[in-house]
């Protein structure tokens, strides 16, 4: 791989922390790699949905709810905890210390996802010129061995060693589902976000499918209690997690790959 580097002084790109009432967020040491021009930067948000813009036949317009053969699952509120959220340009392999990406979080942050149709934005970064082909994250378990972790944890008290809780309904009987799942996520972003100059702003949005979570390997709705750590259907949920998710350039910012 052939880097050229500008003769300019690096400096970290400019993060802006965008507050919305579905979000709570802790940014420990925030930070962004250094970058091979300082001078032309152009920014782009991040945003997070769970529906597309219009909500399928078999939900409500409100909330997250979907009714199928007799069950009805409803999801009052989804939060997952985030960290070393990046930006990756098409000349680098991964995001492993590489200054090839742009870092919109070190984190570990905690994301209140949107629930119904639509998108709801999270972060922004001014970043250089290019062509970015992949988005990378850690759906993080905050521990005690490091101080970032720790840092959070005194904000977050009930996250420790948790990344994801889902709370709502399963006809009619309150459930609260939690993992401790700690996975890096990898999403291809086709067509590739091209960044053509510093005039350029766009939206990405990060699509989480929450109706397809609790699911079994039929794809009937389960109980989220039942998937639970240690639960039967652990495993199958933890799977459906990594595969529900996907990012895009959303111009319109509505949860719309279009």
């Amino acid at each position: 791989m052939t880097t050229t580097t500008a003769t300019t002084e690096m400096r970290p790109a400019r993060i802006h922390l965008m507050r919305f009432p579905l979000l709570v967020v802790l940014l420990v040491g925030l930070g962004a790699c250094q970058t091979t021009d300082t001078t032309r930067l152009a920014n782009v948000q991040v945003s997070f949905a769970t529906q597309a813009p219009a909500p399928s036949a078999a939900r409500l317009a409100l909330g997250d709810t979907i009714i199928e053969n007799g069950n009805t699952l409803v999801i009052i509120r989804a939060e997952i905890v985030l960290r070393e959220v990046e930006l990756k340009r098409v000349e680098a392999a991964d995001c492993q210390g590489n200054d090839a990406c742009e870092k919109f979080a070190t984190g570990p942050v905690l994301v209140d996802l949107p629930l119904g149709p639509g998108a709801a934005q999270r972060f922004a970064l001014d970043i250089p010129p290019g062509t970015y082909d992949q988005v990378e994250f850690d759906i993080h378990k905050p521990g005690d061995d490091d101080p970032a972790d720790l840092a959070f944890l005194q904000a977050h008290p009930d996250f420790a060693e948790i990344s994801i809780r889902v709370q709502g309904t399963f006809n009619g009987t309150a459930f609260t589902f939690t993992t401790d799942m700690n996975v890096e996520q990898r999403l291809s972003l086709s067509p590739a976000l091209v960044i053509i100059d510093e005039t350029s702003s766009t939206n990405l949005t990060i699509l989480v499918e929450l109706a397809a979570w609790f699911r079994d390997e039929d794809a009937a709705l389960i109980n989220p209690a039942l998937a639970n750590m240690g639960g039967v259907f652990e495993s199958i949920v933890r799977n459906n997690i990594q595969q529900s998710m996907r990012a895009f350039e959303d111009d319109h910012d509505d949860g719309a790959d279009d």
